[in-house]
C-alpha cells in the first residue's frame, strides 16, 4: 500500500479505477511533462487564461503521478479526467500548479 497524499509535499490524490493515486510534481516529474508541453512558466499562463488542453492535464497529471502503477496509462489517466470532469481535476492541477510557480 503507498502512502497517501502528503498537501504538505505539494501532493494530491487522484483517484482511477477506483484506487488512489499520488500526483507528485517532482523536479524529474516536471521536467519530463515540460518536455513534453513546453515551457511550464507558459503552461500556467495558458491555464490561467482558461487556455489550457485536456491533452495538458492529462498528460501533466500523468507525469506527476508518483509510484505509476503499470496499468495507469496516458489513456487512462484522460479517461480518468474526463470521468471526473473539470470540476474534479482543477483543484488538483491547482495543487500542482502552486507547486510549479511557488516550490515548497
Amino acid at each position: 500500500m503507498t502512502a497517501p497524499a502528503n498537501p504538505v509535499r505539494g501532493e494530491a490524490a487522484f483517484r482511477i479505477h477506483g484506487e488512489a493515486l499520488v500526483l507528485r510534481p517532482t523536479f524529474t516529474a516536471l521536467v519530463a511533462a515540460e518536455a513534453e508541453l513546453g515551457p511550464l512558466f507558459a503552461l500556467v499562463e495558458r491555464a490561467g487564461e482558461g487556455r489550457l488542453a485536456l491533452a495538458e492535464i492529462a498528460a501533466l497529471f500523468w507525469h506527476c503521478i508518483r509510484d505509476r502503477p503499470d496499468w495507469a496509462t496516458r489513456e487512462a489517466v484522460g479517461e480518468a479526467v474526463v470521468e471526473g470532469g473539470l470540476t474534479r481535476a482543477t483543484p488538483l492541477l491547482r495543487v500542482l500548479l502552486t507547486q510549479i510557480l511557488g516550490g515548497r
